[in-house]
């Protein structure tokens, strides 16, 4: 702890400047880190309290820009210059002009313009919430945009290393910053908690820094690296001096942020039209539920469709939302249907408890990532399996277990704390075999293909005494999410 206080008190000494004065004069050499320092800030920062979500860049961000042809891009230097300048007048973060940022605007125009109204109409959503949020914290209210590079906003998006949710938070980061994940819940992907989560981390990075351009630059490549590069720039503090220094992930990354902010700036100047959103967050509501329910027990009984019940819960990873004492779960709908799923609670309640009856197969069993569970060896295991099952390592199940060696027997008990759900979501549907030979009926049947904005709910209401959980039996569908335009449905006739 003395080693972190040491740290701290370099880094908020030396960048203890306010973001927009002298920020781009060099720092005397008596005021670099020296070696030490940065060794000490990558491992008692970067690899602990601070340390990096991201780990590689979103699919936002245009690799190899420089190498795009934008000549056609009807966007003049000039115009270009003049219009960041009226942004950087407004924001803590230096938009200033440079060559390789209007390479990066014109591609985005170019090449993704085509994604923007669908994108803007996500915005509507999300951006007041997050502004809230920013707000509260003492964030800039433009770091919304960062989401936009992250993930574009997408609260269920994950990376190939893991980094989840509308800010890409890796696993072990969100368990620093109390956004926990069970068997059904991950609370990197509740846009709520997880805003929370990275208000909190950008406020400790600009503690660090005091310049919110090396915030954002820290927040994806951690704030070691910005250290170092500072230190090998010479003691430039500007983002586009050190930005060589930087690891190339986070030399595109910053840009694109400065590109997103710009274009939802002159949106209109650029035709960019937002679609109508779906749904805007004040429009909705939570209610706290008191018994495990599905989201197809609610659309069924309420008449909301699962997919916006999707859109709006995107924490819960098996469109279950699980009743667990002293954890308070909650369902977010639409405010205007709130009162209609209060009034048909107790219905939702039985309905489930119905589905439960017939269920040949429980529910996974709840259980919180990192907290022990004691795993029963079966015949087929090794160590590389079952670390593969849980997410994590064969030597952290050797240490946890005191195992000297890798032998395994069948029946033997062993100490797990998992770092991702054990049982996929296949495993949790009732075997074909058994299934067909319960709860398929026999006879005639008509053949429904499924139309682009179908839900269970809507198909089973095309048919006459035919309910969502019938549609589910007869096709063996465990979750809404299973079915996509152009699936074939068995409905078998009364």
């Amino acid at each position: 702890m003395r080693n972190f206080l040491v740290v701290f008190f370099i880094a908020t000494s030396v960048f203890a400047q306010s973001p927009k004065d002298s920020t781009y004069k060099k720092i005397t050499k008596a005021d670099l880190f020296s070696d030490y320092d940065i060794v000490l800030i990558d491992s008692l920062l970067m690899d602990s309290k601070y340390k990096s979500p991201l780990y590689e860049t979103s699919t936002y961000i245009i690799k190899d820009v420089e190498n795009k042809d934008v000549s056609n891009v009807a966007l003049t230097t000039e115009v270009l210059k003049e219009r960041l300048q009226k942004v950087n007048a407004k924001t803590p973060f230096h938009i200033a002009y440079n060559p390789a940022l209007e390479k990066v605007i014109k591609s985005y125009l170019k090449y993704r313009k085509r994604y923007y109204p669908a994108l803007m109409a996500k915005a509507e959503y999300y951006f007041p919430m997050f502004e809230r949020y920013l707000d509260q914290f003492d964030v800039p209210l433009e770091m919304k945009y960062l989401a936009i590079v992250e993930s574009a906003l997408d609260p269920t998006a994950k990376s190939r290393v893991g980094a989840t949710g509308l800010w890409q938070f890796m696993y072990t980061t969100g368990v620093q910053y109390n956004l926990k994940v069970s068997s059904y819940v991950d609370e990197r992907q509740d846009p709520v908690r997880a805003t929370i989560a990275a208000c909190k981390y950008l406020s400790n990075l600009y503690t660090i820094f005091g310049d919110w351009d090396l915030a954002l630059a820290a927040y994806n490549s951690g704030p070691g690296n910005v250290a170092k590069a500072i230190k090998r720039s010479g003691g430039y503090r500007n983002y586009w001096n050190i930005r060589p220094f930087l690891p190339q992930e986070t030399a595109s990354y910053v840009p694109a942020f400065y590109a997103t902010m710009y274009l939802f700036e002159y949106q209109k100047e650029h035709n960019l039209i937002a679609a109508p959103p779906q749904i805007r967050h004040f429009e909705t509501d939570t209610i706290q539920i008191k018994k495990t329910i599905s989201f197809d027990h609610v659309s069924e009984t309420t008449g909301i469709s699962s997919e916006l019940i999707q859109f709006l819960n995107p924490a819960y990873k098996l469109d279950i939302i699980p009743f667990v004492e002293g954890k308070n779960y909650a369902i977010r709908l639409p405010r205007k249907n709130a009162f209609n799923f209060i009034e048909n609670e107790n219905a939702i309640y039985t309905l489930a408890a119905e589905d439960a009856s017939k269920r040949e197969k429980p529910l996974p069993k709840y259980f919180e990532m990192d907290k022990r569970i004691r795993y029963k060896v079966k015949s087929g295991d090794f160590l590389g399996k079952i670390a593969n099952k849980f997410g994590v390592r064969i030597s952290e199940i050797k240490r946890w277990n005191r195992l000297k060696n890798s032998r395994l027997k069948v029946g033997q008990r062993l100490s797990i704390y998992p770092k991702k759900l054990a049982i996929p979501k296949s495993s949790v549907k009732v075997s074909s075999t058994k299934k067909n030979t319960k709860s398929n009926k026999k006879g005639a049947y008509d053949l429904y293909t499924v139309q682009k904005g179908d839900s269970l709910w809507t198909i089973s209401r095309k048919f006459k005494n035919v309910s969502v959980d019938e549609i589910k039996k007869w096709n063996d569908i465990w979750s809404a999410k299973s079915i996509k335009p152009g699936t074939k449905l068995k409905i078998y006739k009364s």
